[in-house]
């Protein structure tokens, strides 16, 4: 499956940003999907996942904030960005796996986007 990750950009701290992850290849039902982000001159970090049930699941720092969803019928998945702080600037990669759980570590995840740049300024 190819993954074509959009919709970053320059924001100012507060604001918000969609970013989606679109599928090309495979249904992207048969997957988990996530999003991780490497923030400049930092390891990639995982953010969010949903799950193939629609389940979901936030690491802390962005949990009130961003939300996942899948539309299985569009092949894709978004992430919603609300109250957009500058330690969120960072590389987003949309990721997809089959392995079942809560994976958060990048080695879990078969395929992945190329990224999409989301700048936040103070």
């Amino acid at each position: 499956v190819q993954l074509q990750a959009s919709g970053g950009g320059l924001v100012q701290a507060g604001g918000s940003l969609r970013l989606s992850c679109t599928a090309s290849g495979r249904t992207l039902r048969s997957y988990n999907m996530a999003w991780f982000r490497q923030p400049p001159g930092k390891e990639r970090e995982f953010v969010t996942l949903i799950n193939r049930s629609g389940g979901q699941y936030y690491v802390d720092s962005v949990k009130g904030r961003f939300t996942i969803s899948r539309d299985n019928a569009k092949n894709e998945v978004n992430l919603q960005m609300n109250s957009l702080t500058p330690g969120d600037t960072a590389l987003y990669y949309c990721a997809a796996t089959t392995v079942v759980g809560v994976q958060t570590t990048p080695t879990q995840y078969h395929y992945w986007g190329q990224g999409t740049l989301v700048t936040v300024s103070s």
